[in-house]
């Protein structure tokens, strides 16, 4: 047993001494420090830890406590000789930095992650002997999120001239010695030496300068699934013009930096360029929509550039535009109307408030009012009679089925929907109504007077289960409405601007006199073909209904066949796409216009659109008439402008139209002011 004392470990610590007290013979150690042991003198062994880390605790109480003493006893201060104080209060408030900064940074070989974002970093390595001016365009209008960083560094001519020398030198050398061997010539070794030949010649006439050049892009993505995949794509699309890259393995974290907006460049991975291949990978142009054929749609936001397209050389010529009240679609698509009537196409418009009545009557179109007291009727019986530009393999079953086909679905919307049995009864009657005026298959019969609706509800009071439906018809034909659908059509669709109107029918009539007016163009469209323009405004009217949102549906499908344009303009896009026929007609828009938004549909929109975050802040706060211009799969910013002479036919806004009306009547009446005085 070991009988030696133990230490007394408390009365070992060090007392501690405030900053700044004088203490007389040799400085004291601080806390926590060990005295230095003077030169040749023996070493002492250490303390125990136990003894160091306690005296640390008991020093560091000490101090704190004299901190926080009134300066009357406390005497010199803890922090004497220095003017800067700690700011507590400021160390416990956040920062600009605390915001930004994400949840976690976890690099990893290939990829870097912070918070829910994934980024991999890429650099190019090698070019191809000749580069095309703005190859990076593909990249920058690439549909991604990406970030491209180059460095550029000039290289003194007069250096460089001393270092081609010296390879010129080199090369020649190495021909000679082929040469005197009796090897054959060597291209490779040629082509180098004219290559640098020709570059002492641009650089010592001053034409051209040398550079070092750095390009690394950033890529980001929110899975690892979709990095690789972008990834392979980029690498991919580069690849395809002999431009090599590859990823920054080992260096995520200096490849994330180097395309940071802070001029840092950490890989240092050069190539050397000269002044005419550096100048090609400016990115001076952005996405462009031009051709050298069609309209003027409006200017490009991003470059002001002109939107010149012709929708008919796309897939389809279908267009939706979607904006909300008064952002100036029906502005932008009567400017399209006008413009295309120009170039020879034929603009059919259905209208639900006659916005469109001004300008079919200045550029001397045919303009027909739908409503009970108009004298303009229609027929839904009426058949299409193939003539010239009839589309070959037409018979006249077909074209009789098409159109007992059309009448089924007007009249289950006329009747608020039909039971199976009703169904299968009212297309019976409808053949039968046909055969009443000698309408049979033969396409010979088709001249006969078609029949009317009183024809139809006659047959149908002879058939057993139709009672309901007879009584449902007799609206149409003896009661409120008659005379609005059952009256011969004296009503022709020439060529030019046509507009329908239906203002003035009744809300619950609208869906009805659309489907009419649709049904009616799309017989004549079908069977004379010629380049015409189809402009249904307001068609969340249409989508309410199923039968009248399937008619829609079954156009934009069939438009293209026959040389038609569909032109869907809708304000209220949640209830449009809410229909299912809804997301297929925009599916089969080629083109489409995204103007101003309200903020409760942009999430709509930009689901559908797949708009990223700067598109969906761009359709909240654009004025009036901007917006973007989808075309296949390019899209761009647009600007609808118009000359003076446009919008004086165009424009719908009340102050205008006020003002104009107030000028016009003092240019009538240009003495009634004098005369009052």
């Amino acid at each position: 047993m070991n009988n030696q004392p133990q230490p007394n470990l408390p009365q070992a610590v060090p007392q501690a001494v405030p900053l700044g007290t004088p203490v007389a013979n040799k400085p004291q150690p601080t806390a926590g420090q060990i005295p230095k042991t003077p030169a040749g003198a023996p070493s002492s062994p250490p303390p125990p830890p136990e003894l160091e880390q306690m005296g640390e605790k008991v020093t560091l109480k000490r101090s704190f406590e004299n901190f926080w003493k009134s300066p009357a006893d406390s005497g010199p201060s803890l922090f004497q000789g220095s003017t800067k104080v700690p700011d507590f209060y400021g160390q416990g408030m956040a920062s600009v930095l605390d915001l930004i900064a994400p949840a976690g940074f976890k690099i990893e070989p290939n990829y870097i992650q912070f918070g829910n974002i994934y980024t991999r970093t890429l650099f190019v390595f090698t070019y191809p002997r000749y580069v095309q001016t703005n190859w990076l365009s593909r990249i920058i209008n690439y549909d991604i999120t990406l970030d491209i960083s180059m460095f550029i560094y000039p290289i003194g001519t007069h250096q460089v001239m001393g270092d081609l020398r010296k390879k010129a030198g080199q090369l020649e050398s190495s021909l000679a010695i082929e040469r005197e061997k009796g090897m054959v010539r060597n291209p490779e070794l040629e082509t180098a030496v004219e290559d640098i030949e020709s570059l002492r010649d641009v650089l010592q006439r001053g034409e051209e300068r040398l550079f070092q050049f750095a390009l690394y892009f950033t890529i980001y993505s929110t899975s690892i699934n979709e990095l690789n995949t972008i990834t392979e794509q980029l690498e991919s699309t580069l690849g395809g013009m002999l431009i090599y890259t590859k990823q920054s393995l080992l260096q995520m974290e200096q490849g994330f930096n180097s395309t940071l907006p802070l001029g840092i460049d950490e890989l240092k991975i050069l190539r050397n360029l000269d002044t005419g291949c550096l100048s090609t990978t400016f990115p001076f142009t952005s996405s462009t929509l031009s051709t050298n054929e069609g309209i003027l749609y409006g200017l490009n936001r991003h470059n002001n550039s002109l939107i010149l397209f012709d929708r008919f050389n796309l897939e389809n010529a279908n267009s939706v535009v979607f904006a909300k009240a008064g952002s100036g679609k029906s502005y932008a698509i009567k400017l399209e109307a006008l413009r295309s009537l120009m170039l020879g196409t034929d603009i059919i418009v259905i209208d639900p408030e006659s916005e469109y009545q001004a300008l079919c009557e200045a550029v001397g179109g045919n303009f027909m009012r739908l409503s009970l007291d108009s004298d303009k009727r229609m027929n839904p019986f009426d058949l299409p009679t193939p003539g010239e530009g009839t589309i070959s393999g037409a018979s006249g079953e077909s074209i009789l089925r098409s159109n007992v086909t059309m009448i089924h679905g007007l009249l289950s919307l006329m009747m608020g929907g039909l039971t199976p049995a009703e169904d299968a009864i009212l297309e019976k009657a409808i053949f039968e109504a046909y055969a009443l005026k000698d309408i049979t298959a033969d396409a010979q019969s088709h001249k006969n007077q078609p029949p009317l609706l009183k024809d139809l509800q006659s047959v149908l009071q002879n058939m057993t289960g139709a009672e309901t439906m007879v009584s449902k018809l007799s609206k149409y034909t003896e009661g409120t409405f008659k005379g609005l659908f059952d009256q011969p059509t004296n009503f022709d669709l020439g060529t030019g601007f046509t507009v329908f109107s239906v203002r003035d029918l009744e809300d619950t009539l609208r869906p009805i006199g659309m489907y009419l007016i649709l049904n009616y163009i799309w017989q004549k469209v079908r069977f004379k073909m010629k380049r015409r323009i189809l402009i249904v405004d307001e068609a969340w009217w249409m989508m309410q209904h199923e039968d009248s949102a399937r008619f829609l549906y079954s156009m934009a499908k069939r438009a293209r066949k026959y040389y038609l344009g569909l032109t869907i303009i809708s304000q209220d896009v949640e209830d449009f796409l809410a229909s299912k026929y809804g997301r297929t007609v925009v599916n089969n828009s080629s083109m489409q216009i995204l103007l101003k938004q309200s903020p409760a549909a942009i999430e709509k929109v930009a689901q559908i659109f797949n708009l990223t975050e700067g598109e969906k802040f761009l359709l909240l706060e654009c004025d009036v008439g901007e917006g973007l211009f989808f075309a296949g799969l390019n899209h761009v910013a647009i600007k609808v402008v118009a000359s003076y002479t446009e919008d004086q036919l165009i424009t719908t806004d009340p102050r205008e139209l006020l003002a104009r009306q107030a000028e016009k009547a003092q240019q009538e009446n240009p003495s009634t002011e004098n005369q009052g005085q």
